[in-house]
């Protein structure tokens, strides 16, 4: 067993780079999905600070708006495919339908499978902090196994438990790609459940394990372009995390009342994105909405509209000085590449 220890996902997502840098760690393999790097052996992440959830490294140039709401979808208990593929119109390569993910994590915890996994969960330690039984399903063995499906679950089994007034969470995971899993969404999802969880119990986040049996990259531009970041793991530890480079508070808590929290992803999923710009911030409670999610959609409804004026004051209007930092850089590159592709088309009379 393999395992990184680091203190958020930008540290991980180095070290994980560093890994796949040395031919011992990993072999070749197929699959489905085309060529891999993989492990030889399966890899742990812990992260001493999995609140800070925000991939700040520009090389990797992730999607913050779509990794937010895409959380938010998940603590909704939705699987309809529309609210993810207008921030990332490839998901729906993810669905058997056309209109629905199989394997969407959120519908799993919260209907699959005839109950609320995360109320129950919630119940369960507030009765006994101590309990060790609080097992979060997401992997169906009747309905899973051997389904021919574009999109089964990944991570298929969650642990929560209390100690030191903290609530630690452990992922486990069958199949985990670094660059878009694991360092990517998995990191941010799975940090804002616990984080939901915590809430509602009034105790703070502990360490967040991930699990992963099958910890791969596959051969594509991402992996391209980031495959060449070199480190030296003997003094990594000195390096500048770019969380210290933030002015200010970097992470508030984004659920402070979690007794109206359900309602207002209810609210929020059912406002359509083009008709944010009329809903005040200040009408929402919990700061996942009003200080992260509603100015982040009418950001992403201007960058749509290239009204990248419009699009750079909502973003600052995201309070958390994390996600508005990789709003602001996500923008940022678009707008910059936008503008450079409109002035060789004026240069040639297009």
């Amino acid at each position: 067993m393999k395992v990184i220890r680091a203190r958020n996902v930008n540290d991980a997502f180095l070290l994980g780079i560093d890994l796949f840098q040395d031919p011992r760690n990993f072999r070749e393999q197929e699959s489905r999905n085309g060529t891999t790097f993989e492990s030889l052996e399966p890899v742990t992440t812990v992260y001493e600070k999995p609140w800070e959830r925000v991939l700040l490294l520009k090389i990797r140039d992730a999607n913050p708006f779509f990794h937010f709401i895409e959380g938010l979808w998940m603590l909704a208990g939705r699987n309809d495919l529309e609210p993810l593929t207008r921030y990332v119109k490839s998901m729906e390569d993810f669905s058997d339908d056309g209109e629905t993910l199989w394997g969407a994590y959120g519908w799993r915890w919260r209907t699959y499978f005839g109950r609320d996994q995360l109320k129950t969960v919630i119940e369960m330690l507030r009765k006994n902090p101590n309990d060790r039984r609080c097992v979060l399903q997401m992997w169906d063995a009747y309905d899973d196994l051997d389904k021919n499906s574009k999109d089964v679950p990944c991570n298929t089994t969650i642990y929560f438990k209390i100690r030191d007034e903290k609530l630690h969470m452990t992922v486990c995971n069958r199949s985990n790609d670094m660059l878009w899993g694991a360092y990517g969404a998995n990191a941010v999802h799975m940090s804002m459940l616990q984080e939901y969880i915590a809430g509602h119990l009034e105790v703070s986040m502990g360490t967040y394990r991930q699990v992963s049996d099958s910890f791969h990259v596959y051969h594509n531009e991402v992996w391209e372009r980031v495959k060449d970041v070199e480190i030296d793991p003997l003094t990594y530890s000195s390096l500048k995390n770019p969380y210290d480079t933030l002015d200010g508070i970097a992470y508030t808590n984004f659920i402070t009342k979690p007794e109206v929290f359900d309602w207002e992803l209810d609210r929020f999923f059912h406002i359509h994105p083009e008709d944010m710009a009329s809903y005040d911030d200040d009408t929402w409670d919990n700061p996942a909405f009003k200080n992260i999610a509603v100015p982040m959609v009418k950001a992403f409804n201007a960058h749509k509209k290239r009204d990248y004026e419009l699009a750079y004051g909502e973003v600052m209007r995201i309070l958390p000085n994390d996600w508005m930092t990789a709003c602001f850089d996500w923008i940022k590159k678009r707008d910059l590449s936008w503008t450079l592709n409109n002035k060789k088309g004026d240069m040639y009379g297009k």
